[in-house]
This record gives C-alpha cells, structure tokens and sequence, in this order.
C-alpha cells in the first residue's frame, strides 16, 4: 500500500479481513504516523478508531522496502503528489508487478489517469494495470457498512484475483474490463460533486441537484465514449453509482469543497480548512486541457473550472449553467 490517508487505510483494512497480516506492506509519507502506528496499531490522523495489525517492520516511510516484496503495489496518495512519491522508484522495481491504482485524479502536467502515467513513464504492461473504483467511502467501510466496489483490468484473471483479497462480508466486489472509462469516470465524479457542493453553497435545491446530477452522468458518457469507444453501460455502479455517492454523500470531500465556495470562501481559504486533499480541483483543470483534445460538450466541467481557475463567480456562472441543462 502506498499511501497514508483515509481511503488507503480503508483498503488496508479490507486487505487484512483476508490476509495474514505478514502479507501486507504498507509506506506512509509522515514518520509520526508511521511511529503512531507501529506503537499503537491505529492511524492518527485518518480511520483512526480502526485497528491496523501490520507488523511494525512492514511499515516503512522507505517505498522501495515496501514495494520490493510486493506482487500487488497499489497506489492511495491524491494524484497531485504522485511523482514526488515515486520519485526513487525506477521502471525495473515495478518489472513483473501489478500497478492498483485506487487514485480517481490525473497527473498534473502529464494530465494523464494512472494507468496512462505508469504505463508511459514507468513501463508497466497495460495488463499489469488495475483499478479500484466506487462507489464506496472509506468512512463507512470503517463502520463495516455494506460496500461495493468495481475492481478494472483488461486482465481478468488479476481482476478476479483481487476482488477476492477484497471481498469480505461487508465488501461485496465485481469486475470490469474498462481500465479507462471506470478511472476517467472517477476522475469526472469529483469534479461534479464539486459542481453539486458549489450549487448547494449557493440555496440550489434538491430539485436542481437531481438535474445537475442526471445531466452529469450525460457528460460523463460522452467524454468516456469519446475517449475509449467501447460497450459500457453508464449505469452501472462503477459510473453513476460512484457519481451519486460523491454528490451526495456528508463523507464526500469534493462536495464540502465545493460547498465551502459556493458559501464565499476562496478556493485557497476552503482548501486550506480541510483536513483531506480534493481531487476535483486539481481534476478540473486537467480535464480542461484533456478536452481540448476531444471537444467534448462539457459545460458542468467548463463551469466548475471557470470559477476555481478563471476568477468567475460562483452565483452567475452557475446561473448560466441552469439554462444548459435540461
């Protein structure tokens, strides 16, 4: 596991529910987690009522000690940070691995989704790459809550392998051959629930939100058929299922973001009053200049980074936006 923060360590604690716990390794950027859990078995900082029981030597802040024993390395930072965390890591560590990418953001600069950004930069076959995808929150797997999740390979041998270190009695698991539509979907996701949380900021109601959402997962489909042509049906819990549960949800950060904005906090003030990263903004912009490309219509995207990158405010763009939707 690569990563520190809430949703890595509910993914730990799924992993654990079937692994003996000296199968399970585990980097953490932040050396006072990393003693915090050596010592007490808990993260401080994320799931923390959660007990985790790794070894202490399988707990490192070194990720070539974590990765080097590792058939599965899945990765859990936010995306804006992935370079600099695998930054000592070269192509030939990761030779004959499978890559997890349980991220739902793009690479800044590369404006890649995971899988294109190892497979590009790092090497790794396109069938040594999977992907995690809701929907699911990592606070309600804490609570053992029913849960699902759609496990992504064009290899559906590792796909079906890893749905079965996940499954557990509170985690139910499928799997999906579409590597680019479930991780382009994530990445959408979050920029609509930012949508939702600015919309809910400014007095919209739940009337509008249902048309919001349901022009969303429109969106969704024609940038993901635009991207990779492949049959899919959108309604599926991989797509629109994670879509609701990020637009919805009291556990999703990119609305709270958006709600802080919509409410009058400057993008930085909300940013730097939450605890969590929000994908959807950095996701924004990536997607801005990922369409350039496409052309997709796109005018909920087009809206939410105008006013997080542009400068607009908040009430009339959204106000244009009601008379796009339909």
């Amino acid at each position: 596991m690569i990563g520190g923060g809430s949703w890595a360590t509910a993914v730990i604690k799924m992993l654990s529910d079937n692994l003996t716990e000296k199968e399970i390794y585990w980097w953490l950027r932040d050396t006072a987690s990393i003693t915090y859990l050596k010592k007490y078995k808990h993260n401080p900082k994320y799931l923390s009522a959660v007990q985790l029981d790794i070894p202490a030597d399988h707990i490192s802040g070194d990720i070539t000690e974590v990765i080097r024993p590792a058939d599965y390395i899945v990765l859990n930072v936010p995306a804006a940070f992935l370079k600099e965390t695998l930054k000592d890591v070269n192509p030939e560590m990761l030779r004959g691995k499978k890559i997890v990418s349980a991220i739902k953001g793009v690479v800044p600069d590369e404006n890649q989704i995971i899988g294109e950004f190892m497979h590009e930069h790092f090497g790794v076959p396109l069938e040594d790459i999977l992907v995690i995808s809701g929907p699911c929150h990592a606070e309600e797997v804490a609570l053992e809550k029913l849960s699902y999740l759609t496990i992504a390979s064009i290899n559906v041998d590792a796909a079906a392998h890893f749905s079965e270190l996940l499954n557990t009695r509170y985690l139910k698991t499928v799997t999906s051959d579409d590597i680019f539509g479930t991780e382009y979907g994530a990445v959408l996701k979050n920029i609509y629930a930012v949508a939702s949380g600015i919309c809910h900021g400014l007095g919209y109601g739940d009337n509008f939100q249902a048309v919001l959402i349901s022009n969303a997962v429109r969106e969704m489909e024609r940038f993901v058929d635009a991207v990779h042509p492949i049959s899919r049906d959108i309604k599926e819990s991989a797509y629109l299922g994670d879509l609701l549960v990020t637009a919805y949800s009291q556990f999703s950060r990119n609305r709270t973001f958006g709600n802080m904005v919509g409410k009058g906090y400057t993008v930085k003030s909300a940013q730097l009053e939450m605890n969590m990263v929000a994908e959807g903004y950095y996701a924004a912009k990536c997607m801005h200049i990922v369409n350039e490309k496409y052309g997709v219509e796109m005018p909920i995207c087009l809206a939410v980074y105008n006013i997080l990158y542009e400068g607009h405010a908040p009430a009339p763009e959204m106000q244009q936006l009601t008379d796009q939707l339909n």
